[in-house]
């Protein structure tokens, strides 16, 4: 597909999500029309249309940062529509994890914490990481689990926000790897398995790894709420780790699942 058509692919996504003008609520089509949009950011709707079929480059900055206004684009969407419009060729990086990251895992005994690369694979884990989540051993992918494990709706109790969560951290991944044909093949099979991740896919959401809390429903231990860290690394890779609140229920809870993952 390539950059230019994941561009135009994000603009009709994002223009369609906007609410239309209330003299035009009753309109079939959802979203703004293009010359709506055009007039909103100041451009002419040609450019406009140019850009939306791919026939449009060298956007300026004022260009895009007028679009970005107007679609009302968060930080994560901006970085992502000039990545689309200014598409630059980025060297793969490697999926192997340097082994001070596996002492680190290995240090981190008390936190559940794991290594994510390209298309959201689990490169390395602890074992309380596994203990919490899953057996990455048999689905080293958090998309494909995301999506096609039962147990994921069950101990995530946002599951649909979660789930929006990692195709949006996926989409991000195509912006800047577009013709990743590992990352086609995974958007390939979930939209054939999940009619849900195929209706994420074409709302096109964006997401930077950000701190959160995830609210979880552990079989053994029960309800959850932890702190979701998030370190980045030059090489591509990110070392994610769940905490929680010193001296809450939560915390004992990860020593006893500690035990367990010990035993």
């Amino acid at each position: 597909m390539g950059a230019v058509s994941e561009l135009g692919e994000f603009l009709r996504a994002r223009r369609a999500a906007l609410d239309p003008p209330e003299r035009a609520s009753r309109r079939r089509v959802p979203g703004l029309r293009r010359e709506e949009l055009a007039q909103l950011a100041g451009i002419s709707v040609d450019y406009y249309t140019r850009m939306e079929q791919g026939r449009a480059s060298n956007a300026s900055d004022s260009i895009l940062d007028a679009l970005a206004q107007a679609l009302g684009l968060d930080g994560a969407e901006r970085a992502h529509l000039y990545r689309l419009a200014r598409p630059t060729r980025v060297e793969s990086p490697s999926e192997e994890v340097r082994p001070a990251l596996r002492w680190l895992l290995d240090a981190l005994q008390g936190v559940p914490a794991m290594v994510l690369g390209r298309r959201l694979d689990v490169l390395a884990w602890n074992p309380l990481a596994a203990a919490l989540v899953t057996d990455f051993r048999e689905q080293p992918n958090m998309v494909r689990y995301m999506f096609t494990d039962p147990a994921a709706r069950d101990l995530f109790p946002g599951w649909t926000d979660c789930a929006r969560e990692n195709v949006g951290y996926l989409r991000a991944d195509y912006g800047v790897h577009p013709d990743d044909p590992a990352l086609l093949a995974l958007v390939e099979e979930m939209s054939e398995v999940s009619p849900l991740f195929r209706a994420l896919w074409a709302e096109h959401p964006v997401r930077e790894r950000e701190p959160m809390f995830k609210r979880m429903n552990h079989p053994q231990l029960g309800p959850l709420e932890l702190a979701v860290e998030t370190l980045t690394s030059d090489a591509g890779q990110a070392l994610v780790t769940y905490v929680a609140a010193p001296g809450s229920p939560s915390e004992e809870a990860l020593r006893l699942l500690a035990s367990l993952a010990v035993t």
